[in-house]
């Protein structure tokens, strides 16, 4: 069976074929300056032309997301939740809901409609899902204190995890390392996190990363790089 897996960041588009879990084809396309306004768009259309597919993955790490508990079903404020956040553009943006049993919580988040009806118009299955349930479902919560950040390109999510209660989640731009030092560590400061008494652990791209991972350890006791995200290999924590 063939499957093409999708992960959109803030700011790229990549695409995983994969047929019985072997991979055939990964490739990364990112915005930079010389790109065309419909750089994104383009490209997805291609890969969804590129052959025929028997299901399609969608995992969107875009930052347009609330976290709410398991069971909320108040579904027509969840827009308006996802605006305390970010700003919302109901016309072109789909709402989606992403449940996680595991931790009993659920994600609100918008997906792009254009970007929905073009995979939709496959007329083939098709899963949808937010990074942050996906990287959720990934952890195994062991201590009593612990952070688990996940690395994409100038761009990362991250969990504040205590005794296997969600206390944060937050998904953002990082464009440098004062940025990503200081959101780690202001967020520890707000939630009561102790440096030395809390265990972070890394994942996904380290290697492109890591600086960050270099800067982090000279203030971190206890880190841990769990995942790699291994080209032709993993794919967001499959």
């Amino acid at each position: 069976m063939n499957v093409l897996n999708l992960l959109f960041t803030k700011d790229g588009l990549i695409y995983q074929i994969t047929k019985n879990k072997s991979v055939l084809e990964e490739k990364s396309y990112f915005v930079d300056e010389e790109s065309p306004k419909n750089f994104i768009s383009g490209k997805l259309e291609d890969v969804l032309l590129k052959q025929r597919y028997d299901e399609v993955s969608v995992i969107s790490a875009l930052n347009h997301f609330t976290l709410m508990p398991e069971g909320f079903e108040d579904h027509d404020s969840g827009y308006d939740l996802i605006a305390f956040n970010a700003p919302v553009d109901k016309a072109n943006e789909e709402l989606m809901l992403s449940v996680n049993k595991k931790f009993k919580v659920q994600f609100y988040y918008t997906f792009p409609k254009e970007f929905y009806q073009k995979i939709k118009d496959l007329s083939i299955p098709v899963r949808f899902n937010f990074s942050g349930e996906k990287f959720l479902n990934s952890i195994n919560n062991k201590n009593n204190k612990e952070i688990h950040i996940n690395l994409y390109h100038n761009q990362c999510e991250f969990f504040a995890i205590s005794n296997k209660k969600i206390i944060l989640y937050n998904n953002l731009d990082v464009n440098s390392e004062v940025d990503f030092l200081y959101f780690v560590m202001f967020t520890l400061s707000k939630i009561g996190f102790g440096i030395n008494e809390t265990n972070f652990y890394v994942y996904g791209e380290t290697t492109e990363n890591e600086t960050f991972i270099s800067e982090l350890q000279k203030f971190v006791k206890n880190l841990k790089v769990v995942y790699d995200n291994v080209p032709n290999k993993n794919f967001i924590l499959n």
